[in-house]
């Protein structure tokens, strides 16, 4: 299972008089990482750090604050929060007091955090397509089984005396949906995955 956002999310927090404005964002790959950065990104502001973790992707950016004390901490608030496709970007507009670099680590990681903390998290099931091979006589018996188990109809195909349909179904349901297509048509459906 995926947990990523549900929709962008934004929380801004003043420290030692810098103000500290969170972006953060799912996204599925790095382009889209890097529109999203390039989107909220103030060229007028002292730094623009960023950190993104895409499955085993991971990049960050400290954007001229010392190393560690910026791009680190905000990638460690996506993963202390079990986030995956998600970028965030911290932008800060330096207030005159210097923080230090543990004043600057927890300031990008705490506001970072807070972000994520009041964000709506999207849990994402990994699924698969297949095709599901049965007689025409068992097709109207048979596709309530795609609703119980969360299968979604994505096309209808025809062979002699059989119907093909591709279904989309989580993965952690293929087992349970292939057991009950066996048991509602005697064994005559089939359940095959598709590249």
């Amino acid at each position: 299972m995926l947990r990523t956002l549900a929709e962008p999310a934004g929380y801004e927090e003043e420290i030692k008089k810098s103000r500290f404005v969170c972006y953060a964002a799912r996204a599925d790959d790095t382009e889209e990482a890097r529109l999203f950065l390039e989107s909220v990104r103030d060229p007028n502001a002292t730094h623009n750090v960023w950190a993104y973790k895409i499955g085993p992707s991971y990049r960050f950016s400290d954007d001229g604050e010392p190393g560690g004390t910026a791009g680190q901490p905000v990638l460690r608030a996506i993963e202390g929060h079990g986030l995956d496709h998600v970028i965030v970007v911290v932008t800060r507009y330096f207030g005159g007091i210097k923080l230090g670099a543990g004043g600057l680590a927890r300031a990008y990681g705490g506001v970072a955090a807070e972000c994520l903390r009041r964000a709506r998290v999207l849990e994402v099931h990994p699924t698969g397509r297949f095709a599901l091979e049965l007689p025409y006589a068992d097709a109207a018996r048979l596709y309530p089984l795609l609703v119980e188990h969360g299968a979604r109809k994505l096309g209808e195909g025809y062979a002699p005396e059989r119907i093909v349909w591709e279904v989309e179904v989580r993965l952690d349901r293929v087992e349970a949906f292939e057991r009950a297509l066996r048991d509602a048509s005697r064994g005559e459906a089939r359940l095959r995955p598709l590249e």
